[in-house]
């Protein structure tokens, strides 16, 4: 059995706490979750921690999660860390500009539970094999 320090690291990064409550509860038995209510929080947190991944909101005050991620791209330490959008904003323009700025998959709320986490682990294990990391260190 992985203990958490084996685990891959997610951020979640919402600026609703329902949905960080229910991101944690159904990440938790599988990750180490952080959930993060701002994209300000989540570049102090970057100072400290780098994720596996980022799950991202869009639709968040002060800084949006295309602003976000496009920041994210800009830097070198944080550029290669996958971005998931996990949002409302469902229409084809939000999508195709999400994934036009970098993130590896686009999911609208509301959600099936089991195939996110497919594709959560799909996306860590191919981002794993792209960079090196043997598989067995890439998904649970």
């Amino acid at each position: 059995m992985k203990t958490e320090n084996d685990r891959k690291v997610i951020m979640f990064v919402d600026d609703n706490p329902t949905n960080l409550v229910a991101g944690k509860e159904i990440l938790k038995n599988l990750y180490k979750v952080y959930p993060i209510p701002s994209g300000r929080i989540l570049f102090d947190l970057l100072g400290n921690v780098t994720p596996d991944m980022i799950l991202l909101d869009i639709e968040m005050p002060v800084m949006d999660g295309f602003e976000v991620i496009e920041k994210l791209k800009e830097n070198p330490d944080w550029e290669k860390i996958p971005v998931v959008f996990l949002t409302a904003a469902s229409d084809e323009a939000s999508e195709r500009k999400g994934l036009d700025l970098g993130a590896v998959d686009y999911v609208s709320k509301p959600f099936s539970t089991s195939l996110l986490l497919k594709r959560i682990e799909n996306i860590l294990t191919l981002h794993a094999q792209k960079t090196g990391i043997p598989d067995s260190q890439a998904a649970l």
